[in-house]
């Protein structure tokens, strides 16, 4: 096939008015269900009319007798009043029909029983007292719900009670996923160099459930053609939509829309979106098709922006605004001009103000997606927006989960896992949320009010100690504490085995070896470059010195692909690829906290957990850690 390349860089409302104006009368049809069978979450294609009235008797609301309310006139204190049983007042439960003759009821705390066969009263009730009228919650053929409303467990309730067993609800919209790529093989099976997990087929067939959908999802068709239209005109005969995995971009064996054109017709091939540029919007065989982006943040944004709003409406749903949140940006985000960007963000209140943290771009990151807490749109007509600015957030959490988060900012630690993990299986409450920015790039988020505590292990060459004089030059005028979380191991990461021989820092600067390091502002950055220039080495001889990675496992994966052949960091991330180890330094890594946040009870929540023992047992069975002062405060601002 002939390669294309983009029809159009559309901009986004653009390319949703040409896909959605074409469905625009796209309604699922009605089917008929049993409201017991699963109906919670389906949405209604008629109205819903009482069948039966709700009671549909006058029902004692009370239990006690029941009595003619005049009967009872009179009745007090200083004048009490008997009543026969079975002939002026009759027992009655909650719920039970009053008997004839009756209209209200006494409650039994005001009764005095008397041996006689009677009872004492000592107040009079008025008629229609402590009764449940008839069709005093629905009155039969009243309207319970209308068309078009998505069914909730109350709901499902009052249909019932108004004598509703079988209702007529929209059909599930039926949408066909595709994935295509030989690259593509099964989550069950493992990749071999080349290969790629398909995982996106599973995401978009819960997102798709999510709103309101079914999906079917069809294997893993390989980059052919021929294949590929016949598995779509399978698809067409069996869904109302077909959403092709992949294959929607501008290589060779991208044919998205080359099917798409075959089969039907092509409104949209790339709109002005990152991520999510290379979608193609059309039709096939007259159905709403979509050809969805391979990389899974450009998958998911896709989904969003064109398939949720046309499953909202062929359910008969409106609209939906999403949840929104004032926040302010914690560092500065460039962008493209033209482009509408979609930032993930962490989301966590620090002090009075609500802080939005960017996390890594990159369509191909699934972790951000899990990691996030919400989006920011920086606009096609902006090249970014300054720090400290205010900006408005769609929730992709609940409210309550975010409010309840510890925000910390720093240096990476493997032990940072383990307490955000220990802090929801004991607190539940609370969770945290760490971003890796390195040791200086945490104190300085710390100094603006960014985060509730800062990971850093920063030396000072001039005292040999960690941290203090960093905290007095960044910090100053800040009442801020150091707590120790442990001593840990720092030391050469290698293949296994060691091929090239590398056992010290002169070792980097032979010509074969290849170095990854960490970035500027790290305290594992600070540590060598402080060590080069004791040793007299020239950062310049080393293959790699500018190669950045902001995690010790990032650096840890690097030499385990073979990308490099040493990198610098803790033991436990060596372990943890599978990499020998050169141990060379340990160093002391604390937790910056203001004062202020010491009685913070999320923060509170955290540091009891690093002292606990089952925190020390996690941390010591990853190895190179020393707990000796962990939880101690060992200076303070």
């Amino acid at each position: 096939m002939k390669r294309k390349v983009y029809l159009n860089d559309i901009p986004l409302e653009e390319a949703q008015r040409r896909f959605q104006g074409y469905f625009t009368d796209l309604l699922s049809p009605s089917e008929t269900i049993a409201v017991a069978a699963a109906a919670a979450g389906r949405v209604t294609a008629r109205p819903i009319f009482a069948q039966l009235s709700a009671p549909h008797y006058h029902a004692a609301a009370m239990d006690g007798v029941a009595v003619a309310a005049e009967v009872t006139f009179g009745a007090s204190e200083t004048s009490p009043q008997r009543l026969v049983l079975g002939e002026e007042a009759w027992w009655v439960d909650t719920g039970d029909p009053l008997p004839p003759g009756t209209n209200a009821v006494i409650m039994v705390e005001d009764l005095h029983e008397l041996a006689t066969g009677q009872v004492e009263i000592i107040a009079a009730v008025s008629p229609w007292e402590h009764v449940r009228l008839l069709g005093e919650d629905l009155v039969q053929t009243e309207l319970i719900l209308s068309a078009h409303h998505r069914l909730r467990p109350p709901d499902l309730g009052a249909i019932l009670a108004g004598g509703v067993t079988e209702i007529a609800v929209h059909k599930r919209p039926r949408v066909a996923i595709i994935p295509t790529g030989t690259e593509l093989v099964p989550p069950a099976e493992t990749p071999a160099p080349g290969e790629i997990i398909e995982f996106n087929s599973t995401m978009m067939a819960a997102q798709v459930q999510e709103w309101g959908g079914e999906a079917i999802v069809y294997p893993i068709t390989p980059d052919d053609y021929e294949l590929i239209v016949q598995r779509a005109q399978q698809a067409l005969s069996d869904a109302d939509i077909v959403l092709l995995g992949a294959g929607s971009s501008a290589g060779s064996e991208d044919y998205s829309a080359q099917v798409m054109a075959q089969l039907g017709e092509v409104f949209v091939h790339g709109a002005a979106t990152r991520p999510g540029k290379p979608v193609v919007l059309g039709q096939m065989g007259g159905k709403p098709a979509l050809g969805v982006p391979g990389y899974p943040g450009s998958a998911l944004l896709a989904l969003e922006l064109y398939l949720k709003p046309l499953l909202k409406g062929m359910l008969g749903l409106g609209p939906e605004e999403p949840p929104m949140l004032t926040a302010r940006l914690a560092r500065t985000v460039a962008s493209v001009l033209g482009m509408d960007e979609f930032i993930r963000v962490k989301l966590g209140p620090v002090g009075e103000q609500l802080m939005a943290t960017p996390l890594p771009r990159g369509a191909a990151l699934t972790t951000t997606m899990v990691q996030a807490d919400g989006l920011v749109v920086i606009p096609r007509s902006s090249e970014g927006l300054p720090g400290g600015t205010e900006v408005q957030v769609q929730l992709l959490k609940p409210e309550s989960i975010i409010r309840n988060t510890v925000v910390a900012i720093g240096s990476h630690d493997l032990t940072l896992d383990i307490i955000a993990n220990l802090l929801r299986e004991e607190y539940r409450k609370y969770t945290l949320s760490s971003a890796h920015v390195g040791s200086l790039g945490g104190l300085l988020a710390l100094g603006r009010g960014e985060c509730h505590l800062c990971g850093t292990h920063l030396l000072d060459p001039a005292t040999g100690q960690y941290n203090v004089s960093y905290l007095e030059r960044y910090l100053a005028g800040q009442r801020v504490c150091l707590i120790n979380l442990a001593y840990r191991q720092q030391g050469l990461m290698v293949q296994p085995g060691n091929p090239k021989e590398i056992n010290r820092l002169a070792d980097l600067t032979r010509p074969e070896v290849a170095f990854i390091n960490r970035q500027r502002g790290a305290g594992t950055r600070v540590l060598l470059d402080w060590a080069l220039g004791e040793e007299g080495i020239d950062p310049g001889a080393i293959k790699g010195y500018d190669r950045e990675e902001y995690t010790h496992t990032s650096v840890a994966a690097a030499v385990q692909s073979g990308a490099a052949d040493v990198g610098l960091g803790v033991l436990s991330a060596a372990r943890a690829l599978g990499l020998d180890f050169i141990p060379w330094r340990s160093e002391r890594y604390d937790l910056a906290v203001p004062m202020e946040y010491l009685q913070h009870p999320g923060v509170l929540a955290i540091l009891d957990i690093i002292k606990s023992q089952e925190f020390k047992d996690q941390v010591e069975a990853l190895g190179g850690y020393d707990l000796r002062d962990c939880g101690q405060i060992m200076w303070e601002l």
